[in-house]
């Protein structure tokens, strides 16, 4: 389903403001990929190679759900301004949250330990 061909057109602001909050996460999508990838590539001795690889394909797998769910709130918020409906939750929100705690937590035994 196309968003630019329902409702009538949202001022022009908050439609870019749209776009540079689906920019943002998109950001924070690559810095978690590249953070996974140097975690298994760069890190040299740190911990097991088994935690190095369990902490980079966590950091990998969110990266790539918050990909997709950038995108997915971006086509969902630009529907509910052109139709003047109110935005819609974001549930992906308390999601990356809790994983990147869980990673940092993580991270943060194996430097201590």
């Amino acid at each position: 389903m196309r968003t630019d061909d329902e409702g009538t057109e949202p001022d022009y602001r908050f439609t870019l403001a749209n776009e540079r909050t689906f920019l943002a996460w998109m950001r924070t999508s690559l810095a978690l990929l590249a953070g996974g990838i140097a975690l298994e590539e760069v890190a040299g001795e740190f911990s097991t190679a088994a935690t190095r690889t369990a902490l980079a394909v966590t950091a990998v797998a969110f990266s790539l759900v918050l990909a997709v769910s950038a995108f997915v709130r971006w086509r969902q918020v630009q529907r509910a301004m052109r139709r003047d409906e109110p935005l819609p939750h974001p549930w992906a929100v308390p999601l990356l949250a809790t994983g990147i705690v869980a990673v940092a937590g993580v991270v943060a035994l194996v430097l201590a330990f």
